[in-house]
């Protein structure tokens, strides 16, 4: 090893020949969980109380890095290594998973204070609006172009405001974290799931308004229902006008068998308690995902994926069409201009099913198939049904066109290793959203697939503290206001297109 990358080398020595000279500091260090060990960057001449070169000259830190040694760590804060012990032992004050926790809390806190700064470079160079406009009245820049990039400036520039929830019962604040929240298609109300302490969750509907004064106000709905089972899918369905109600798939516990429950909107609302509409219940047991056909050749049909089993429904008559597969299916999403089902699995396996041909037997009714390489957690089919974003547990985000069934399109960054982590599609807008295992939500250009922003959480990262997001520019309905919606924990955050957003104050409401 050269001295020029290394300087610190006679220090060691120096510092082992302490140790052997003096025992009974050897006994004092040897009592402790974790040793320690200086590294001196400034060679054998260098005082302690002299600045060191990593505050001097940060290309010098930068060009001389610490080796690493087997079984210790290096903190450069500190300027000392210490030695990891066993991660099994909770007992232990440094292993490998706590500082890795650290280090990835700190690179949070760095990049929210970023996040925070009101002016943020667009990830296009050269890109602003004032250039763009110039471009479009010399006819340089088409429509549709012009549109997209627009948006891709608004989700650069997007500022993060605290929502806060209005209820009819103030005196009980929402204390569970929030798990999932799903967007109806007009983006007026959300369906909230809700982890609760003792076990199991909660769910409810809030209700979103744009105000004329520039805000977004939000509403609880006056009614939530509790369970002690897991909720696993949940979707809107359309049965007696759009939206009407929520397909929920719950996975059953102990004695409680799981089940599919189709429950009407207005149930979760007094304004209107004498007419809920149709409410069911599915004897469908451990469903990992459900999707509603929209489709008039399959009217008021579902469909839900089981272990080994795809299940198509009759939500009026209750007729069932089953198919056998050889995985389980996590996800799945209709078609809207053919009545075809979209399944991942978790092999890897992406497949359709044409309800059209429900005579078939054996494997002879799969349409289009192809594999990614790990489990699939989400398909998105687009608005042409020629294309099609499947993510999976490797944290590939993949465009597949499904006339070549081939991949044109990968979305780089998304961070997943063994998460059911869902991923969005805003068409209108040109942008796809996911949320990844790290907490960090990422916006790509669904287009040509450039990463447009990062966005860390607001809260530590946690496994049970991903946040779940819906991303509209209607928030609120025809007069709602554009941007993005973010629960985490116990919270609820807007982040604004507009730089002049007034928040909503409690004394407004």
């Amino acid at each position: 090893m050269k001295r020029g990358n290394w300087q610190g080398r006679g220090d060691w020595g120096r510092a082992d020949q302490r140790r052997h000279h003096n025992p009974g500091r050897q006994r004092e260090h040897s009592s402790h969980r974790s040793e320690e060990y200086r590294f001196e960057r400034g060679g054998p001449g260098t005082s302690q109380n002299e600045p060191s070169p990593e505050t001097a000259s940060p290309s010098l830190s930068q060009s001389s890095p610490a080796p690493e040694l087997p079984g210790f760590y290096f903190d450069p804060e500190k300027n000392r290594y210490f030695r990891l012990l066993p991660g099994h032992n909770n007992c232990n004050p440094l292993t490998r998973e706590g500082i890795q926790q650290r280090e990835q809390e700190g690179r949070r806190v760095r990049l929210l204070e970023e996040d925070e700064k009101p002016r943020k470079k667009s990830s296009r160079a050269g890109l602003n609006s004032t250039i763009l406009l110039q471009k479009r009245h010399l006819g340089l820049v088409p429509e549709t172009s012009y549109c997209r990039l627009i948006h891709e400036l608004k989700v650069s520039s997007m500022r993060r405001h605290k929502l806060e929830v209005q209820s009819s019962d103030s005196s009980s604040p929402n204390t569970d974290n929030f798990k999932l929240i799903v967007a109806d298609s007009a983006c007026e109300r959300v369906f909230t799931v809700n982890d609760v302490e003792h076990g199991g969750c909660k769910y409810g509907i809030m209700n979103f308004k744009g105000c004329s004064e520039g805000s977004l106000s939000v509403e609880m709905c006056d009614n939530l229902y509790f369970t002690n089972r897991k909720v696993n899918s949940i979707c809107w369905a359309s049965v007696t006008h759009p939206d009407s109600h929520v397909l929920l798939c719950l996975v059953g516990i102990a004695d409680t068998p799981g089940c599919v429950s189709l429950l009407p909107a207005s149930l979760f609302s007094n304004s209107n308690p004498d007419q809920p509409g149709m409410l069911c219940s599915f004897k469908i047991s451990t469903a990992w995902s459900c999707a509603w056909c929209l489709n008039p050749q399959a009217d008021k049909n579902f469909s839900t994926g089981l272990s080994r089993l795809v299940i198509v429904t009759d939500a009026v008559t209750g007729r069932r069409q089953t198919y056998g597969i050889n995985s389980d299916v996590l996800a799945q999403q209709f078609a809207l201009r053919a009545p075809v089902l979209y399944n991942g699995c978790r092999t890897g396996e992406i497949f359709s099913i044409d309800l059209r041909q429900r005579a078939r037997r054996g494997h002879g009714w799969k349409g289009v198939r192809f594999y990614q390489d790990s489990a699939i957690t989400s398909v998105r089919i687009l608005q042409d049904d020629n294309y099609l974003i499947a993510a999976d547990m490797l944290g590939k985000i993949k465009l597949w066109d499904l006339r070549m069934a081939k991949a044109v399109q990968q979305y780089e960054g998304h961070h997943n290793e063994h998460a059911y982590l869902p991923v969005h599609v805003n068409e209108q807008e040109g942008l796809l959203l996911a949320v990844g295992q790290d907490c960090y939500t990422r916006l790509w250009s669904l287009g040509d697939g450039r990463l447009l922003r990062t966005i860390p959480s607001p809260h530590p990262a946690g496994k049970d503290s991903v946040p779940s997001v819906v991303f509209s520019s209607q928030l609120g309905g025809r007069r709602g206001l554009p941007g993005l919606l973010m629960a985490v924990s116990q919270d609820l955050y807007y982040f604004s297109y507009n730089s002049d957003y007034q928040e909503q104050r409690g004394a407004d409401a």
